[in-house]
């Protein structure tokens, strides 16, 4: 080997400040990044040499190759060793002296030809991740061979717009990453931080990462990538334990979907439907948190490959297609991303029909996660339909049943699917609102979720039928016939309530209670307008009616009294409590109360 003494001195191609400036302080968010930027750039070399040494013998790579890496606290440095394809001296000033210059990108771009199965599986895809060092280290070493060359050359840089190149020795080809790590980065210097960054990033590319600790390398990542894997060759047991592992989870999976997308787009996927609600110590997130993974390298958790009213679903999704910004953490957005998205959707979907054919089975999963798939019925108009024939509900004659069974035992004469959303708490089925369907032999779907109060009015309809809330039946039922007594208490009832009413009236909807509280045909149910109280919103619309059951013997003895309007508070804020409202004014409520006892 000639050894050569000299070294050069070059500045970097490019604004170097200015980009070196984005990288370390913009382009990531967290400082962790650089080892998995660093660790892919070695699988890439790697694999890169692999696939040449299919024509050219002398780039054979060594037995067990793997990404070494190094840790000396004594020196303040970490170390990165590859076996991969190496770089020449001009190779070096070419890729590394350049900023955004890709070597990877460049050697993908003379593959345009080769079939997709032929390629080797290459990370990188612009010339930056490199620089992320600079994030942790203020001295970078880089000490390449290529296979074949009989000489070494070492580029070093403080990324402060310079670097040097020189001739330097390396046993064998490959390239060799040296971290002199700044004060504020000495936690990179502990095995355990560097084993949990290796694992949450990389834990599944086929080429091993190994640490070295008390002078030995052991393996840190798996390299399993199960999705990669034929189904055939997994076992229930496989599925599971990769299952807990991957969502911390203790039971056992749902649903297990495992499969590979092909044609003009390509990815696999593996994705998992809880059998247990998971637990939540803190406040529920709502964002799906699917991991996407680029040819087996994890990107992140946080792309949404699936809506939110899917968000129960875990899994991985792999693709060797998706184009990714220069950071890699913030997706682009791209046709094949929505492509992407657009086939899971329909995927899922697929297998909450194929499992809703189990009643019971199905009725578990609902428990679980009902209220927020339900979700889905008020945020995505376009699946709205294909959500709620899945979904089952209680009615007043079904412990639970599908809006198409609903349908099914219709009567004649009955034109709208009714249903009653109750108050958190509040069993629907004892609301007074429901007197009279019976006797009509009409069913009431019982909706107990907060949920229940949003999604009706927007699905609107289900298959030509409209959605109508019990609440707002009051076109339904006859103004009862009634008597003077009855006809003078309404008025004096609707005279002391104000505004509180848009009015009074006797009705035949009403067999057991003495009063009830319907809302308007247009603008909000009462169980939507509760929920707007609560949460302190203003109410739109007109006020409810009050009905009446002239043959109730509250009413009747009201309607004896001299003066019937005294009371009318009172009755308001019984209807009112029936709902599961408290009255404005607890404590009058109960002085009424006590004296309305206290009379008979």
């Amino acid at each position: 080997m000639t050894e050569d003494v000299t070294q050069e001195t070059r500045n970097f191609g490019t604004e170097v400040g200015r980009l070196l400036d984005l990288v370390v302080h913009s382009l990531y968010s967290d400082r962790e990044i650089f080892l998995r930027e660093l660790v892919a750039n070695a699988a890439d070399a790697t694999d890169k040499r692999r696939f040449l040494a299919l024509s050219d013998a002398t780039m054979a790579l060594p037995g067990n190759p793997a990404v070494r890496i190094s840790l000396d606290k004594l020196t303040q440095t970490i170390t990165i060793a590859d076996c991969g394809t190496g770089m020449s001296k001009e190779e070096l000033a070419d890729h590394l002296g350049t900023i955004a210059r890709s070597g990877t990108a460049a050697f993908t771009a003379g593959l345009a030809a080769q079939k997709p199965e032929d390629r080797p599986s290459l990370i990188g895809q612009f010339g930056v991740g490199f620089y992320s060092a600079f994030m942790v280290a203020d001295q970078v070493e880089v000490i390449s061979r290529k296979p074949g060359a009989d000489d070494a050359w070492e580029w070093a840089s403080d990324g402060k717009g310079v670097y040097t190149l020189k001739s330097a020795t390396r046993e064998a080809a490959g390239t060799t990453i040296i971290l002199h790590m700044k004060p504020d980065a000495e936690e990179f210097l502990e095995p355990l931080r560097i084993k949990t960054i290796i694992r949450k990033w990389a834990d599944h590319i086929a080429l091993p990462i190994e640490l070295e600790e008390d002078g030995k390398f052991s393996a840190v990542t798996e390299g399993a990538a199960l999705w990669r894997r034929n189904r055939s060759e997994i076992t229930t047991q496989d599925y599971a334990s990769f299952y807990r592992h991957l969502g911390h989870m203790f039971d056992e999976p749902w649903a297990t979907i495992h499969w590979r997308a092909e044609g003009t787009l390509e990815f696999q996927a593996l994705l998992f439907i809880p059998s247990n609600k998971p637990f939540m110590p803190v406040e529920e997130t709502r964002d799906s948190k699917l991991r996407l993974h680029v040819k087996r390298m994890f990107i992140t958790d946080e792309a949404k490959l699936l809506p939110n009213w899917l968000s129960f679903v875990v899994g991985v999704v792999d693709t060797e297609d998706l184009p990714l910004n220069v950071s890699r953490e913030i997706l682009q957005t791209t046709p094949v991303l929505d492509k992407i998205r657009k086939a899971l959707l329909n995927r899922v979907l697929s297998e909450l029909k194929n499992k809703a054919k189990d009643i019971e089975d199905f009725a578990k999963f609902q428990e679980n996660f009902g209220a927020v798939l339900k979700e889905g019925l008020y945020e995505d108009s376009g699946h709205a339909a294909d959500i709620a024939a899945l979904l089952r509900f209680a009615s007043t004659r079904e412990k639970a049943t599908t809006l198409d069974e609903y349908i099914a035992r219709m009567p004649a004469e009955q034109t709208e699917i009714y249903f009653l959303a109750g108050a958190e708490g509040l069993n629907p089925g004892q609301s007074a609102q429901l007197e009279g369907f019976a006797e009509k032999g009409f069913e009431v779907l019982l909706l107990a979720d907060p949920i229940d109060a949003f999604w009706p009015e927007r699905l609107g309809t289900y298959k030509d039928k409209k959605l109508k809330s019990a609440s707002q039946a009051g076109a339904l039922f006859a103004t009862a016939e009634a008597t003077a007594e009855i006809t003078a208490l309404c008025e004096a009832l609707a005279s002391a309530l104000g505004e509180k009413v848009s009015g009074v009236v006797a009705s035949t909807r009403l067999k057991e209670s003495p009063a009830v509280l319907v809302a308007a045909e247009m603008g909000p149910d009462l169980a939507m307008q509760r929920l707007l109280r609560r949460a302190g919103r203003p109410v739109f619309g007109p006020p409810p009616r009050l009905e009446i059951n002239p043959a109730h013997p509250l009413i009747i003895a009201l309607a004896a009294r001299a003066t019937p309007g005294e009371d009318a508070a009172m009755l308001f804020d019984l209807a009112k409590l029936q709902e599961g409202e408290l009255p404005e004014d607890p404590a009058s409520f109960v002085r009424q109360v006590a004296a309305a006892l206290a009379k008979t």
